[in-house]
């Protein structure tokens, strides 16, 4: 249940996926020089002629990008097979499938071709169709310019851009995975990077502003609140490259398979314990004042949605214990961010028995901290929290958090004793990391060392029973590291288990970053917990869906974080 070294078993670890992504990586090769003369290596000097073209504008943006493109109708041997035209003021611009001909200055201009036109004529037209593409190119660099059809599938991987750019990330072959959580670091996650970069394309509006709805004009009405997952078909467009990536500026609007939103889990086990980053609950002054707020929302009506949205996610979860990431740090009283949304909780009914783990201060100096929020008519807390300071939980990663519980059925223990631990590491983002900490080029990015060195101080502290009781012990919570990343492979090493290492499925994931989907968020299990474990899942409401989606529906839970909620289903009370 738990990953073992790649090299022992890689058609298992991923169905397939994995393997092929690996065969990919194999087969590529450096990439061929573009086939225009003027596309220069990185620092060379740009080579600028006098040239005549020929061919047929495929796609007019002069108002987006201030130009338009021309694929040749026959290149010459020493021409490009397809240009960006500059507009010029005071020189009108050609519509769209016209035959032209242009005579200019032709220079490079990031990646692609660039002509700065002295004269446009207007030709006879002829025939002209796309060129039709069955799989992803070799090398984008040889199509740059030209009008292109993709005949496959493509899936929406990410749309982190969307509503800035209008651009969706897409990908052949299925959605992109994070290497590091399919491949160990090092080679095998570089592996899977050349792989991933074969395999995406950018899909764009033709503009560098904002889509004026905050959806691109390709995507049909019916598909504006996208998810990741999607699938596009009838993709057409003009190869280009900018703002350092090879993308389609599309000509025709695309067919959507949409992915559904999912049903909350139904996850088997009579106690259920759940982990969810919040993003930033922070509550203002806690009596309707204090906004814009120092991490979270801005305005008593952005913090009345968000807090809406949590509870939404959380009651349909169904769960008895939650561990919870990004509260604010401040105190426990009864304007205090964590008892507030308990009360939200108990507001919404119909148990109304939500309660929270008090542990007097803290935990830690941090803005955050973490939080653990149990119903007590199902668990009881047995003795008093345990938290873990120190080394780099002063400084980076948040202080842990632990409690037992006692499964309870009327009031009376009812059961095995279970303990949870919340963890928050630090995050990926450089910033000031330096030394051991800088990013090594392995795919785990910066502050490895630290999110190691915290879960080895988890480790060793758990060792010694820091609430004095179960052996029974669940480590939940934002790693900020990936499946196959140091910080969970020293919990691998050690014996525990993840609930979530199925090699017969697709990987999980909780978070999707620049279009590639996987795993922050972990349920981590002692031997003696892991064979109590009934199911386990997570419920994609916010990674998969736009960033935007939160101020685009009034209530539910679809946006309320950008992380995914995992459960896990236990065994443990008494038959």
């Amino acid at each position: 249940m738990f990953p073992m070294p790649l090299p022992n078993r890689p058609a298992r670890l991923l169905p397939g996926l994995l393997a092929c992504a690996l065969l990919a990586a194999c087969r590529a090769t450096a990439p061929a020089p573009a086939t225009s003369p003027v596309v220069d290596a990185p620092g060379a000097a740009v080579t600028v002629r006098d040239v005549v073209v020929d061919g047929r504008v495929t796609g007019a943006f002069a108002e987006g990008l201030g130009g338009w493109f021309l694929q040749a109708a026959t290149p010459a041997r020493d021409g490009p097979a397809a240009v960006f035209v500059e507009a010029l003021d005071g020189m009108a611009v050609p519509a769209a499938g016209a035959h032209v001909r242009v005579r200019g200055t032709l220079r490079s201009l990031d990646g692609l071709p660039t002509l700065q036109p002295a004269r446009v004529d207007t030709l006879a037209t002829p025939a002209l169709t796309p060129l039709r593409l069955a799989g992803a190119p070799d090398d984008w660099s040889r199509l740059a310019g030209q009008w292109v059809r993709i005949d496959a599938p493509l899936t929406v991987s990410g749309q982190h851009d969307r509503a800035r750019r209008g651009t969706l990330v897409a990908s052949f072959d299925g959605r992109l995975y994070v290497p590091s959580e399919i491949g160990w670091p090092g080679a095998q996650a570089a592996m899977v990077e050349a792989a991933n970069a074969d395999r995406r394309i950018l899909l764009d509006d033709g503009r560098d502003d904002a889509p004026a709805d905050g959806a691109p004009w390709y995507l049909p009405e019916t598909a504006r609140a996208l998810r990741s997952g999607s699938v596009l078909t009838g993709v057409e467009g003009i190869v280009d490259h900018r703002h350092g990536d090879w993308r389609l500026q599309l000509t025709a609007p695309v067919a959507v398979a949409p992915a559904p939103r999912p049903a909350p889990p139904q996850v088997d086990g009579d106690v259920r314990i759940a982990a969810f980053n919040l993003e930033n609950l922070f509550n203002g002054d806690g009596r309707g004042g204090g906004f814009p707020t120092a991490r979270g929302a801005e305005t008593p009506a952005a913090y009345a949605r968000q807090l809406e949205g949590l509870v939404a996610t959380i009651t349909a979860l169904d769960v008895d214990v939650a561990a919870l990431m990004e509260l604010e740090n401040d105190g426990y009283g009864p304007d205090s961010s964590i008892a507030q949304l308990v009360d939200a909780l108990n507001a919404a009914g119909p148990a109304r028995d939500w309660r929270f783990v008090g542990a007097g201060e803290g935990p830690g100096s941090d803005s955050i901290r973490v939080g653990l929020i149990y119903r007590d008519t199902r668990v009881r807390p047995q003795g008093a929290p345990a938290t873990l300071g120190g080394g780099p939980f002063e400084r980076s990663s948040r202080v842990p958090l632990a409690q037992t519980f006692m499964p309870v059925r009327g009031g009376r223990p009812d059961g095995a004793d279970f303990s949870v631990v919340a963890v928050h590491f630090k995050s990926k983002g450089c910033g000031s990391a330096d030394g051991a900490d800088a990013d090594r080029g392995d795919g785990q990015a910066c502050w490895n060392a630290t999110r190691t060195e915290s879960a080895r101080r988890v480790l060793d502290w758990l060792a010694r029973m820091p609430t004095g009781r179960s052996e029974r012990v669940a480590v939940v919570g934002d790693f900020n590291a990936y499946a196959r990343e140091d910080p969970l492979r020293l919990f691998y090493d050690a014996g525990w288990r993840d609930p979530f290492a199925d090699a017969s499925k697709a990987p999980p994931h909780s978070f999707v970053f620049d279009g590639q989907a996987g795993r922050l968020d972990h349920a981590l299990l002692s031997p003696a917990l892991a064979a109590r474990v009934a199911g386990a899942a997570k419920w994609h409401t916010n990674a998969d869906e736009p960033a935007d989606m939160r101020e685009r529906e009034a209530a539910g839970p679809w946006r309320s974080s950008d992380h995914d909620p995992l459960v896990v289903g236990l065994r443990l009370r008494a038959r």
